[in-house]
């Protein structure tokens, strides 16, 4: 197999494996909240949010060692022990315990760190300037086909339930675990890249991956990784990119575990309310794989750069705030078990609450596309630190917000992502005029990012 053919292959595994575990982890977090709200008349009172919360903030303070994990066990191991704690955390639900619920959540903080860390490292050892737009469409859309399949047999299963069962949690719970596990083992098919640089020539990519049987070289690399990390946080491109970073962080919140629950708690949508919850996550992950295989596929042809890919994710994510705010009750995010039977400013449309549903996947795409082509553009050479920065910067933020989802109305959310993502497209803009101006000066062609 030649060395591109390698190169795809690794990349098709990579989003294959990552989708197998995602059915199975972002199905869960769809429907956390709703389950756990079946289940706190028992001895079991965690919250889906406060769960969320902790798993975020563990991630964002576990970014700042992951890249040094990463370069002492290697991506691949890495991401196999990741995936193995992420199964561990889905199971929790087979048989709910308020402790072992809570205690997962800070090893699947942890975990999540270094899969993300190793997930950026093997994209980027994967790709070049000229493929690296691709290849992230490509794995974006692998990704977030994770986001159609769980959520499929959710709407069938719970379609005209009003309550979830113990007989129905667990037989979704362990087809999840199972599905999880099936996505850990095929990491073990990413076949390592070959060192083809000269030697005395350093690339921390290919030092990550490399093989050495010595502690001390390991602890090097280690100790390296982590000053990188640190060096690279204070540079004006990852400082701007970081508003948009933040804005990712906030609006992963609303559409992976506000946005479903709004949906469950909205009384006036009937019998249908909970099997609602799996179609939203469909219609979600069907925005995701467009934007992803769109954007991805078609970048190569793509003259105008970053810029337009972004502008038409945040056109579209205002347009689906302003959506939901008219839709949706402003209680619905923390309504209690019974729901609510509130009404905003029309009466609620299931048709319009899909149809945000799909806008929200769409607009994430668009971001998450670029975010993940411009640091694999500009940190080539400092691929671990890069990402490990770009997953603190998001994973904080979304902790913030699984955190103040407990307690704010649905307007107080709807207008921080508005303020926020509005600033977020102004930095991104601005880091990709200079990566233009960059790429031009070196007499390389613009089109080809």
């Amino acid at each position: 197999m030649s060395s591109e053919s390698k190169k795809i292959f690794n990349i098709i595994i990579l989003g294959v494996s990552f989708m197998f575990i995602f059915t199975a982890f972002q199905t869960c977090g769809n429907i956390a909240q709703t389950v756990i709200t079946n289940l706190n008349n028992t001895d079991f009172h965690g919250s889906g949010y406060t769960s969320m919360s902790i798993i975020y903030g563990v991630f964002s303070a576990s970014n700042l060692i992951s890249p040094s994990v990463v370069a002492i066990v290697g991506p691949q191991l890495s991401m196999v022990v990741s995936g193995i704690f992420y199964s561990l955390y889905i199971a929790v639900f087979i048989q709910p315990a308020t402790w072992a619920f809570y205690t997962a959540s800070v090893f699947i903080g942890i975990a999540a760190a270094v899969l993300w860390t190793a997930q950026g490292n093997c994209l980027t050892v994967n790709s070049d300037e000229n493929t690296i737009g691709r290849n992230s469409g490509v794995f974006w859309a692998l990704l977030q086909s994770s986001l159609f399949f769980g959520n499929l047999y959710v709407y069938f299963a719970w379609q005209g339930k009003t309550h979830i069962s113990e007989s129905d949690r667990r037989t979704v719970f362990i087809a999840l675990t199972v599905i999880s596990l099936v996505g850990t083992v095929l990491f073990f098919l990413i076949r390592k890249q070959e060192d083809t640089k000269a030697p005395g020539e350093e690339d921390s990519a290919n030092e990550v991956l490399g093989d050495s049987s010595s502690a001390q070289n390991k602890m090097t690399r280690a100790v390296a990784a982590f000053k990188k990390s640190i060096k690279l946080s204070f540079t004006k491109e990852i400082m701007l990119l970081s508003v948009t970073t933040a804005y990712t962080g906030l609006e992963l919140t609303f559409f992976s575990g506000v946005y479903g629950t709004c949906i469950g708690a909205v009384n006036r949508f009937g019998s249908e309310e909970k099997s609602l919850i799996g179609l939203s996550g469909i219609f979600i992950g069907l925005g995701e794989i467009l934007g992803g295989g769109v954007f991805g596929l078609l970048s190569k042809n793509n003259r105008f750069g970053r810029n337009p890919v972004v502008m038409l994710g945040i056109v579209v994510h205002f347009i689906a705030f302003y959506l939901i705010f008219f839709n949706m009750p402003n209680d619905a995010p923390i309504a209690p078990m019974k729901g609510t039977d509130d009404v905003a400013y029309m009466i609620p449309s299931k048709e319009v609450a899909i149809f945000c549903s799909f806008l929200l996947g769409l607009g994430d795409s668009c971001f998450n596309t670029q975010l993940l082509s411009i640091l694999g553009f500009l940190y080539s050479e400092d691929s671990a630190p890069a990402f490990a920065i770009f997953k603190f910067v998001q994973s904080i933020c979304a902790a913030v917000a699984f955190f103040y989802s407990n307690y704010f109305l649905l307007q107080w959310q709807l207008l921080i992502m508005v303020i926020v993502g509005f600033f977020g497209t102004i930095t991104f803009f601005t880091v990709e005029w200079e990566a233009a101006a960059a790429l031009v000066a070196r007499g390389s062609d613009y089109s080809s990012i």
